[in-house]
């Protein structure tokens, strides 16, 4: 068992949190955590973050700054709850439409739930499929967004190259993730509470701590800010940038199809 941070998108694809499992069988082990949290993912979020993940996801989409014209289209990867594509609609006025991608069914009818709660249903289409073969033609968005899903790809590798091949030439990248806190004395109480607090309270308020648990694990093993940076270049993007959020408990990357 390997608890250090992965440099490589290659060596995610058989970690699954601190275990290593059969080439292949990562993704369905995923998709039971999903489906086991679909109910509970913005308890989940609020966990890991202690609540921050909403200001961060309102700041990637500041970031993005979707344009108030008719005409803009973003996608959306493993956005099934559809927290992100809300957002980019509502900042954009209503003009832009976002399809939000997640190979979970269960996230995805939570999304469909909470679009048709909100009037959006116009707005935000709901597509189950793989980050690794997306079901779309070559340069069909101006923007694709993945907050808090890269990390659990099989082949990250692969969904980055899909990432810049479905963009139009000018669109961005933005994920936002996990990543590692560089802050003194505060890296040590966040992983004391990740590792200890989060299973037990996941435990308590979902009645499964193990979900929580493989995704505090999975959280430590992604790569670090410029370990990931690297990647999304690798996968032909340029002017390649990351900004940390609360000392690195997250971090937002971008790059440009250019």
């Amino acid at each position: 068992m390997s608890t250090s941070r992965t440099g490589a998108g290659d060596a995610m694809k058989r970690s699954f949190g601190f275990s290593q499992v059969a080439e292949g069988e990562k993704q369905a082990r995923v998709d039971d955590v999903f489906h086991t949290v679909a109910r509970r993912y913005d308890v989940m979020n609020d966990l890991m973050s202690f609540g921050l993940h909403r200001v961060w996801k309102d700041a990637m989409i500041a970031a993005l700054a979707p344009p108030k014209r008719p005409g803009w289209r973003m996608l959306d990867v493993a956005g099934g709850t559809g927290d992100i594509a809300f957002r980019a609609v509502e900042a954009s006025r209503g003009n832009a439409h976002v399809t939000v991608l997640d190979i979970n069914g269960s996230m995805l009818d939570v999304g469909r739930e909470r679009a048709d709660a909100r009037g959006l249903s116009d707005h935000v289409d709901f597509v189950e499929a793989n980050a690794e073969e997306l079901p779309f033609g070559d340069a069909a968005f101006d923007a694709y967004s993945i907050a808090f899903g890269i990390r659990n790809v099989p082949d990250i590798p692969k969904a980055l190259r899909e990432a810049r091949r479905v963009l139009k030439p000018g669109g961005r990248f933005l994920c936002l993730e996990f990543s590692e806190v560089d802050m003194p004395v505060f890296d040590r109480v966040y992983e004391a509470w990740s590792f200890n607090a989060i299973p037990r309270i996941g435990q308590t308020v979902a009645g499964d701590g193990e979900p929580y648990r493989y995704l505090v694990e999975s959280i430590a093993k992604f790569p670090r800010q410029a370990d990931f940076a690297t990647m999304i270049g690798e996968a032909g993007f340029k002017r390649v940038t990351w900004r940390n959020y609360s000392g690195g408990v997250a971090a937002l990357h971008s790059g440009w199809k250019l």
